[in-house]
């Protein structure tokens, strides 16, 4: 039973005790009264008609139409005269109909009341008549109680009634900090850390109190580990001088982005190259350098801000290189790069110069013919001298080139022949058992042609806005598909999919009408959703927490730390991306940063799996740092 209605239970049985003594001492009063009151008034009655037929000299016949008179003109039960031997000379006796509003049988039953004979002499001078007993009738006492209790009954029971709405007053005042404290404990078990106010009430108060330290120190211990961690990315990622991506961790970053079955399958590579380092550090010194070299970084930065799944490193001393996916947005162009620096050389003062070579990438090209590519490129901007740019351009032949419109058709066509398929990707535990499958979507967009991965034909869908759509449909796929065989699956959301008002609705009606089937669902959307819709990702969690089904990150780790309420967004597991767990094995700060990592989501209750996995050896390496399962080439079933 809940405290809540333990109190109301001890306040209405305080009530009804309170009635019922209530009712029952003025029950007892009221009959004790009244019995006094019949005890004094047979006594009385009896000594006037003893003196009224002391008169009458002996006359019994008048004595008698004495009495008569009497007991027709009062209320009596009995009137009886005795002779001084004790012999009843004549009884008046009621007849035993009880009096018009009497009370009912029960109540006269249940209380009775005790008239009590009143007794005189009767003489004739010195000469004794006989006596006389008077007993006057009990009915008009119970009629009298009654009228009385039915009275106090109600009159009590609209006390009672007024006193249980202030009750239910007090209870909410009780109740609503209760409620408040209740809701934070099971924010904490939803790994959300929320502070109530304190109640006015000192216990609720001192409760409050303790379990606000408790949110904040856990909120501390959060941050604090946050911020470690980040230390460890940055050592484990990061080029101490620049802040960009060190060689390794940037040529993990460009090799997840060809080998990435989403986004836009294509984009962009930009070798930036400091022309003689070595005369520029001889001439301006050591720090000058240092800081001609943090402006170029952050002139890398700035130029990349805003672009999704942009990656700045640096290579090696004046070698830069910046990765850019195509989106819908245009990619700012090789010699934008050339002209920022110049004008950022300028204003410093510096006498440096850059070149740039890039070349374009599509989604399967080995990394080293990217590379090799862009690298040609750049020896050619160096031969031709400062602030050159050349582009090595990748033709793709296969590649058909139609119109929005075009694009809108196929798409549609597609979604509503239902020409589409889920692919399965297996994720694996610990013990290498099956955790779910990942489960990309593929369209065939030519009733004839091969089933294409999104990469292909995502960012028009993002254009045509079908993408809410495509993931919809992507989720009753599985849903279906999870109910013929029970096998966990995780489906992908996009971000524009959440921006969509209708989105959540028709998502949560399609697992509401398949709840075995969603709670074996696993909804994954990407990182960069939680660091700029962070709200639209809280209310998914939130929505789809009842039914079940279970709500990630996927891509994590660049940009983990900086999602600010991740304690609060309610998700149940983590994906490290595979820029991030690439190589781990091999990286002793990576893997520090991994198992750093690992601890803080654990701490917030939240489950840990690494993507992208290609070696075997780093499979045993994330073991270790305790992460939960992994997926990728080198899982095997």
């Amino acid at each position: 039973m809940s405290l809540i209605r333990q109190i109301w239970l001890l306040l209405l049985m305080t009530l009804l005790m309170a009635f019922v003594g209530s009712f029952a001492v003025w029950m007892w009063s009221a009959r004790g009264y009244l019995e006094t009151q019949l005890r004094l008034k047979n006594a009385d009655n009896a000594q006037s008609l003893a003196l009224n037929l002391s008169q009458q000299k002996g006359d019994m016949p008048s004595m008698d139409l004495t009495v008569s008179a009497m007991f027709d003109t009062g209320f009596y039960q009995r009137i009886t005269f005795k002779d001084a031997g004790g012999r009843v000379v004549f009884d008046h006796q009621a007849d035993g109909k009880a009096q018009r509003d009497a009370a009912p049988t029960w109540f006269v039953n249940l209380v009775p009341v005790e008239s009590v004979p009143g007794v005189a002499q009767v003489s004739d001078g010195w000469r004794a008549l006989g006596s006389v007993e008077v007993i006057s009738h009990a009915g008009f006492a119970h009629a009298q109680l009654w009228q009385g209790s039915t009275k106090t009954a109600g009159w009590l029971l609209i006390l009672g009634a007024l006193s249980c709405v202030i009750a239910a007053f007090g209870v909410r005042r009780i109740r609503a900090p209760l409620d408040a404290t209740v809701a934070q404990a099971q924010a904490l078990m939803e790994r959300r850390f929320v502070t109530v106010q304190e109640p006015r009430v000192p216990e609720l108060a001192r409760l409050s109190q303790a379990m606000n330290a408790v949110v904040v120190r856990l909120k501390a211990l959060f941050e604090e580990q946050a911020g470690q961690v980040e230390q460890l990315r940055q050592q484990a990622h990061c080029d101490p001088l620049t802040g960009l991506s060190h060689r390794r961790h940037f040529m993990a970053q460009l090799n997840a982005a060809l080998s990435s079955d989403e986004g836009s399958g294509s984009g962009v590579l930009y070798l930036i190259r400091l022309v003689d380092l070595s005369g520029i550090n001889r001439l301006l010194g050591h720090r000058t350098t240092d800081a001609l070299l943090q402006s170029l970084a952050r002139t890398l930065k700035d130029i990349s801000a805003g672009i999704d799944g942009a990656a700045q490193g640096r290579l090696n001393g004046g070698d830069f290189a910046v990765c850019l996916t195509s989106t819908n947005a245009s990619l700012p162009e090789a010699e934008y790069y050339a002209d920022a620096l110049r004008r950022a050389f300028l204003e410093q003062a510096v006498s440096a110069s850059v070149v740039v070579g890039a070349v374009h990438w599509t989604r399967g090209m080995p990394l080293q013919q990217v590379l090799a590519a862009a690298d040609s490129a750049l020896a050619k901007a160096e031969s031709r001298g400062a602030f050159a740019v050349e582009v090595a351009q990748q033709p793709d032949a296969a590649q058909s080139v139609m119109g929005e419109d075009e694009w809108r058709r196929r798409l549609s066509s597609a979604l509503v022949e239902r020409r589409v398929q889920l692919m399965r990707f297996p994720v694996v535990d610990r013990q290498l058992m099956l955790v779910h499958y990942e489960c990309p979507l593929r369209l065939q967009l030519d009733p004839q042609g091969e089933y294409q991965a999104a990469a292909s034909w995502l960012p028009m869908a993002l254009r045509s806005g079908l993408i809410a759509q495509i993931d919809e449909l992507a989720v009753v796929l599985a849903l279906e598909e999870i109910a013929q065989d029970r096998q966990d699956r995780g489906v992908n959301l996009s971000p524009a999919s959440l921006a969509d008002s209708g989105f959540i609705p028709r998502l949560c009606a399609h697992l509401a009408a398949a709840p075995e089937a969603a709670a074996h669902l696993w909804l994954e959307v990407a990182e960069n959703a939680a660091v700029e819709r962070f709200e639209l990702v809280r209310e998914l969690c939130k929505q789809l927490r009842p039914l079940k089904a279970k709500v990630g990150l996927e891509h994590a780790g660049e940009k983990l730390t900086r999602i600010e309420f991740l304690f609060e967004a309610g998700l149940d597991y983590i994906k490290l991306d595979a820029s991030v767990v690439q190589g781990v094995a091999q990286d002793a700060s990576r893997a520090a940063y991994v198992s750093a990592t690992v601890s803080m989501l654990h701490g917030l209750g939240l489950q840990v799996y690494a993507e992208g996995v290609s070696e075997s050896a780093d499979i045993l390496s994330l073991r270790q740092a305790w992460v939960d399962g992994v997926t990728g080439p080198a899982v095997r079933l």
